[in-house]
């Protein structure tokens, strides 16, 4: 057999079949809207999706959208930096592909894989038809073989520009961070069997770290950059009353006063947002009026995910709900 290498084409590729669990997630996407004109109006958007972002996060995203450049948003667990790639997702109209990053991640579950299964089931019936003779290795390297993963599908994406989402980058290593600069810069990958598949509808691609590492310079170089902040207590009371309206007014003051104390102790995880909104649902669910120390105590779990930051904040809550 000989090999050729094959210029790249356009190989079908389906943005609605789900990817496998825990590491891709798709979005349907809804009827597509038109680009912010200015920033106000992309917080107007944003706040529309009962997101509420600060105006700094809103610049970021409004001149990523415009530039067309990839935004990598930094910060603490459980500031909202997922959430806005769904939220962006589902105002925009577009579908939302999502790479979820872990340790070890290799181009097999990030970009392509070949199938090998078929590819060897192929063999069998060329020399069962007596046809081995002619096959060449181009046959097997055939884009029908081809597994597209999430960053590939992004590329591929046929009838309009996706939102990629490539969670937590922090998780992967430097060999990664490598792979992904030619996709960062030009929009487009190079599979060595096919040749260099560029993006007709380039992504707008959103990059989230929790900062456990050092990202590489050549990543953030080819992005726009935003630190993504815990919300100050005016915001986060807005967020609540969005997210839980059923809470009273005065339970909704306590309750982020007490999450934006808890997040001043020396904890291992702080306690995010999306905690704040599971406290306040399991304050509405009690029919909780006031917070106490005993009930506090009770569901200190809801808020912190860590034993000694739960020791930790026991030790504290009586000064802490006294101020």
């Amino acid at each position: 057999m000989t090999s050729k290498a094959r210029e790249g084409k356009d190989p079908p590729t389906s943005l609605g079949t789900s990817m496998e669990p825990d590491m891709t997630q798709k979005m349907p996407s809804s009827a597509p809207a038109s680009m912010p004109k200015d920033i106000d109006e992309t917080l107007n958007a944003l706040q529309a999706q009962h997101y509420l972002a600060d105006r700094r996060l809103a610049t970021a995203l409004f001149l990523a959208l415009q530039l067309g450049k990839p935004l990598l948003l930094e910060g603490e667990p459980g500031t909202g930096k997922t959430e806005i790639a769904k939220v962006l997702a589902a105002w925009l109209g577009k579908p939302l592909i999502r790479l979820q990053c872990y340790d070890g991640m290799d181009l097999s579950q990030a970009a392509y894989e070949w199938d090998h299964a078929r590819q060897l089931l192929e063999i069998r019936m060329a020399e069962s038809t007596g046809r081995q003779g002619e096959m060449q290795v181009h046959d097997l390297y055939d884009p029908r073989f081809l597994l597209r993963r999430p960053l590939l599908q992004a590329i591929e994406a046929k009838d309009q520009a996706p939102i990629l989402l490539i969670d937590e980058l922090d998780r992967t290593d430097e060999a990664f961070e490598a792979y992904l600069l030619e996709l960062l810069s030009d929009f487009q990958m190079s599979i060595p069997e096919l040749g260099t598949i560029s993006a007709k509808h380039p992504p707008l691609v959103i990059l989230t770290s929790n900062r456990t590492r050092e990202l590489h310079d050549a990543v953030k170089r080819r992005c726009l950059y935003q630190w993504v902040d815990f919300p100050d207590a005016q915001r986060e009371a807005a967020i609540v009353a969005r997210k839980v309206p059923a809470i009273p007014a005065a339970l909704r003051t306590e309750l982020v006063a007490l999450v934006q104390a808890l997040r001043g102790l020396d904890l291992f995880k702080k306690p995010g947002v999306a905690e704040t909104i599971d406290f306040a649902r399991a304050l509405q669910v009690l029919a909780a009026q006031s917070l106490s120390i005993e009930m506090v105590m009770q569901l200190l779990g809801v808020l912190l995910k860590v034993q000694d930051d739960i020791a930790l904040a026991s030790e504290a809550l009586p000064s802490l709900l006294a101020d």
